[in-house]
């Protein structure tokens, strides 16, 4: 694992599989609506996406796939700083890599950012973990691409109901679109833990399959 230095700019921290890694997984954590502050190694966030990265490279490497995790430069989504930060980790990992194919696993505001940047064309899917959906959230960007989004119905945070609506309209520009029930399970991927592990790893994986 290497990890970018983080200050005015934003880190990634990479798990990447020996030789040359024929495809990979570009992790997004969440955050708040509202904040400038920098995202630093204590942020709760990040350290739950880290954990979700390496919980599937293993699994990842085996099949020749690197799994990286962005850390924002600030915690907020605001007017979109997550957007912009995601857009420089997919130009960041397709000069180190090639020109592989990405699926983005998001969770939260991470989960709305990969879904505003799956218009990049190295995008095959979007694996959404509890997202935020927002009204005028894009659907477009997904033209082409799978989508699979997973949410609790006991998320407080963020809307199963909304997260449902969106998939059923993503059917109609995606390869294909899927909603994933994690029946009573909330919104930070700490209750039914291990089932939001092995969804994320074996969904990011299926789709670069």
């Amino acid at each position: 694992m290497s990890t970018t230095a983080v200050g005015p700019s934003p880190g990634l921290s990479r798990y990447d599989a020996p030789g040359r890694p024929r495809a990979a997984v570009l992790a997004l954590h969440g955050g708040r609506p509202q904040s400038r502050r920098r995202v630093d190694g204590r942020s709760a966030s990040w350290r739950l996406m880290l954990g979700v990265t390496r919980d599937l490279a293993h699994q990842a490497h085996q099949e020749g796939v690197s799994a990286w995790t962005l850390r924002y430069r600030v915690r907020g989504w605001n007017a979109g700083d997550p957007v912009a930060d995601a857009r420089w980790a997919l130009d960041e990992l397709r000069s180190e890599l090639g020109d592989v194919p990405v699926v983005l696993l998001g969770h939260s505001m991470g989960a709305r950012a990969a879904l505003h940047v799956a218009d990049d064309p190295s995008v095959v899917g979007v694996v959404a973990l509890a997202p935020w959906i927002e009204p005028g959230t894009p659907v477009a960007t997904l033209a082409g691409r799978r989508l699979v989004a997973a949410h609790g119905h006991r998320d407080r945070i963020t809307s199963a109901a909304a997260t449902r609506a969106y998939v059923d309209a993503a059917t109609a520009v995606a390869e294909s679109a899927r909603f994933v029930d994690m029946g009573g399970l909330g919104h930070y991927l700490v209750r039914g833990r291990r089932q939001w592990l092995d969804l994320a790893r074996a969904e990011s994986l299926r789709l670069l399959r």
